[in-house]
């Protein structure tokens, strides 16, 4: 019997002991909640001492107690700046991720679009040539029936030196010839005429000789104030060019007592004046100082007939014109 008393004692502890854990944890738990009760009261105290504060700072009513709350959490000015200042951020983030692809798609948009308008469009084809240029001798029309630019064609692809190959083949007065793209539509001919310093007379025309000894031209009767060439049988290019040397560096005044320059060779030039009197020239070489030094020894020896300035430096006259 003893040790039955004694198995019922530890029954009823153990009873005991259990009910006792549960009381403590039941005595923690309340005091959990009642702590989170205390804080989310000082929280509320909190907030609603700062909404009384701003509201006296703005001059308005205090609530009135029997105003309703507004729903859901109340947030703070720090908050709202925190989640601007955050959403700013994340649109800084996608912006940068996005700009380089926007830029290139808009570059590649543009450059095919250009690409399109260049070569592909009506908007930049030939449609015309436009003449420039001082023009005695040629005109505009002529200068544009010669071009025959590619009407219809892409101007960007235009093929400006055939161009320029047609007006100079077709226009011989026509001494350097500039050609470019006038856009969107048009292409532009500059002409330059050759300036004509002698007449010559070959298979009996008059033709006008520029100072490159190049014949451009015809007359019906030789113009005041140039001089002719003449040439003897068997006189090449190279002569004919070195007497059109000698006559453009003849100063005006000299050239108007020019009456012909007679060329045989390259070496052999001389000019007859007017007043029968003769100057042997030689070469084309050193001709302004050879013009500069005739003008002095007619003035310096004016009854003397022949003049020989092939050296300039030695000048010899004679009074015989062999």
């Amino acid at each position: 019997m003893g040790e039955k008393g004694s198995g019922v004692e530890t029954s009823e502890a153990a009873a005991t002991q259990s009910t006792d854990a549960e009381i403590a944890e039941a005595l923690e738990i309340a005091q959990s909640a009642s702590g989170e009760r205390e804080i989310d009261l000082e929280t509320t105290g909190v907030t609603a001492r700062s909404a009384d504060s701003d509201e006296a700072k703005s001059g308005s009513e205090p609530r009135n107690e029997s105003t309703p709350e507004p729903d859901g959490p109340v947030v703070d000015a720090a908050t709202l700046k925190s989640r601007k200042a955050f959403a700013r951020r994340q649109w800084r983030r996608r912006w940068l991720a996005w700009r380089y692809l926007i830029v290139g798609t808009l570059v590649i948009a543009l450059l095919l679009g250009g690409i399109w308008a260049v070569y592909f469009s009506t908007w930049l084809q030939v449609k015309g040539t436009s003449a420039h240029g001082t023009m005695k001798m040629t005109n505009a029309k002529e200068v544009v029936e010669f071009a025959a630019a590619p009407i219809g064609e892409p101007l960007a692809t235009a093929d400006l030196e055939a161009v320029q190959v047609r007006v100079l083949n077709g226009l011989p007065m026509v001494r350097s010839v500039n050609v470019s793209r006038e856009w969107p539509d048009r292409i532009r001919v500059d002409v330059t005429e050759r300036t004509p310093v002698a007449v010559v007379s070959i298979g009996g025309r008059l033709r006008a000789l520029d100072e490159t000894g190049t014949v451009f031209w015809s007359y019906k009767k030789a113009p005041a104030g140039l001089p002719m060439v003449n040439t003897v049988t068997g006189t090449n290019s190279d002569a004919l060019r070195e007497a059109a040397a000698v006559a453009s560096a003849l100063p005006a005044d000299l050239a108007k007592k020019v009456d012909h320059v007679e060329v045989t060779t390259v070496d052999s030039i001389s000019l007859e004046l007017r007043n029968d009197k003769r100057v042997v020239w030689g070469s084309s070489a050193q001709s302004d100082t050879k013009a500069d030094v005739l003008v002095a020894l007619m003035k310096a020896e004016p009854d003397v007939a022949r003049y020989d300035v092939t050296v300039p430096g030695q000048p010899v006259t004679s009074k015989s014109v062999g």
